[in-house]
């Protein structure tokens, strides 16, 4: 299993990456659109659909995996607070599963829309430029996915004991 959660970690070190540079590149294509508009009165052409379609899809949902390795994610333990720590412990590892199934629909549905999209070759239409945006699509069902399959690896270690493989620090024993 620590060979598994190697590789998926990698994987989303790789998204992650991604959707940093995502970041990077918008900066820089709206710095360069809004010089362009100002300076020389020519604005670049379907400069929003790429920022809404690509940048911002990326760098939202390729570092799925990531928050997750990390443990990083929103959660809120008014209650489990309160709970004996042995108690809180099998709760956050049986709450693993139905989250990965439900991270794992919601990859699976992504996927189907992504291959529509894709057979459909879907573009948007901004001015007189038309973009492809079906590659975008698969974005959501990367980081979904990538963050199903951690939540598994990460039940199967709770279960098992054994390491999971998805940590920095495990990483490098």
């Amino acid at each position: 299993m620590r060979y598994l959660g190697r590789g998926v970690a990698g994987l989303s070190r790789w998204a992650t990456i991604m959707g940093g540079l995502s970041i990077a590149l918008m900066m820089a294509h709206v710095t360069a659109d809004v010089a362009m508009r100002y300076i020389f009165n020519r604005p670049l052409s379907g400069t929003l659909t790429v920022v809404t379609y690509y940048y911002m899809i990326f760098a939202t949902f390729l570092p799925l995996g990531l928050a997750e390795r990390r443990r990083a994610h929103i959660s809120v333990e008014v209650l489990t607070d309160m709970m004996p720590g042995r108690v809180q412990h099998h709760l956050r590892g049986w709450i693993m599963l139905p989250t990965a199934v439900v991270m794992g629909l919601v990859s699976w549905r992504t996927f189907d829309a992504a291959i529509k999209a894709w057979d459909l070759g879907a573009t948007q239409v901004q001015g007189a430029t038309r973009i492809l945006v079906w590659p975008a699509y698969f974005a959501l069902p990367l980081g979904t996915g990538l963050m199903a399959l951690i939540l598994l690896i990460r039940f199967a270690s709770y279960l098992t004991g054994r390491p999971d493989g998805l940590d920095e620090s495990e990483a490098s024993r």
